[in-house]
């Protein structure tokens, strides 16, 4: 189970350099964001909390029902554009807290639109693989096979380390694919 907790803290540069930490404990990952802003406002604290499985697990879930009573087609557009809209409304959010701090580059733009260009790709054989009768099951193993590629793409091409823990994952997840194929 994922927790996300975010609060609002006033911190200094000077002895804080980053307002954001993050923290593995015993199998929790924990993101803290002290400053929002650039306009500390300790009386005025945020917090977001929420508990989910990994949305992508819900997203199989979902989408395995969907599946049977919706083209793929049409199914990828409603999932990406109601995707599209939850983020449309965060942003208004965020607009109207006066908390906007969104800034682009056309780098950021194109690796951006690859991306979507990827998820849309995904969630259409995500509909296409359920309407041939494709077992539920097989939604952990593919994000498995996913997570195994980026961790190879991030030793091989951000030098991430390559620790022993991170190469057990890429090999359990590959040997996960294996026992999960059928």
């Amino acid at each position: 189970m994922t927790k996300l907790a975010i609060r609002h803290v006033e911190h200094d540069a000077a002895v804080d350099p980053g307002p954001i930490s993050f923290v593995w404990k015993k199998n929790k990952f924990r993101l803290r964001v002290d400053e929002i802003s650039d306009q500390p406002r300790a009386s005025h604290a945020i917090h977001f909390n929420f508990l989910a499985s990994d949305p992508f697990h819900n997203l199989g879930f979902f989408t395995k029902l969907a599946a049977d009573r919706i083209g793929e087609g049409l199914g990828g557009f409603v999932v990406e554009a109601t995707a599209a809209l939850s983020i449309l409304i965060y942003l208004a959010f965020l607009w109207l807290a006066s908390r906007w701090n969104q800034q682009s580059s056309a780098q950021g733009i194109f690796y951006s639109v690859l991306t979507g260009i990827c998820v849309g790709a995904g969630t259409i054989a995500f509909f296409l693989l359920f309407q041939k009768g494709g077992p539920l099951s097989s939604v952990p193993a593919i994000l498995a096979g996913g997570a195994a590629i980026m961790a190879v793409a991030g030793i091989l091409f951000f030098h991430e380390p390559p620790s022993w823990q991170r190469l057990a994952g890429v090999a359990f997840a590959i040997v996960g694919l294996f026992l999960l194929r059928r």
